[in-house]
């Protein structure tokens, strides 16, 4: 078995060890590097919780899975961070209502780069479709058309988001 076949293995068998429950694999990634295998684990949980600690274990255990491969690798586990990539459909029913920005293959609306408020996801004339808030107006992206698509984190945003949330809340006392 190679040590790529072995990586995959150990980060999937992750998900039934009690300790990692609720981890989702977003990414992982090997490929050579000379005589280095570079490992690459990208990880995050549904409330989007994940902190050095939980690198630190999944890496540990991983470590201890490699241990009898005798080919030389470095391993790298971290967190899909605040402006994670958005691969899944269902990345896009998760992240609603969070700012976006996508890049699509060919331009649409005059332009390949697109930031907005994302909708969700839905189907559109025979295929999917991302919908995206973009000032006043509903705006579809095919999904077949998109490159790259990626959380992008506004401070500002999420306190004005929260401190409305409170508010609300005591309203609702």
């Amino acid at each position: 078995m190679t040590i790529s076949d072995a990586f995959e293995r150990a980060a999937f068998a992750l998900s039934a060890e009690p300790a990692f429950a609720g981890v989702q694999i977003v990414e992982h990634k090997s490929r050579r590097h000379g005589a280095t295998c570079e490992l690459r684990l990208v990880i995050d949980r549904p409330a989007g919780d994940v902190d050095l600690t939980t690198c630190e274990q999944i890496a540990a255990r991983i470590n201890r899975a490699l241990d009898a491969c005798a080919e030389p690798y470095t391993l790298q586990v971290e967190s899909a961070g605040l402006d994670r990539r958005l691969r899944q459909p269902a990345d896009y029913d998760r992240f609603r209502g969070q700012a976006v920005r996508i890049k699509s293959s060919l331009p649409i609306d005059g332009r390949k780069t697109h930031r907005g408020t994302l909708l969700g996801i839905d189907a559109c004339d025979g295929g999917s479709a991302v919908i995206m808030r973009i000032g006043a107006a509903e705006f579809p992206i095919p999904l077949e058309l998109i490159e790259s698509a990626n959380v992008e984190f506004d401070i500002r945003a999420d306190l004005t988001r929260a401190k409305r949330e409170r508010n609300d809340a005591r309203k609702n006392r």
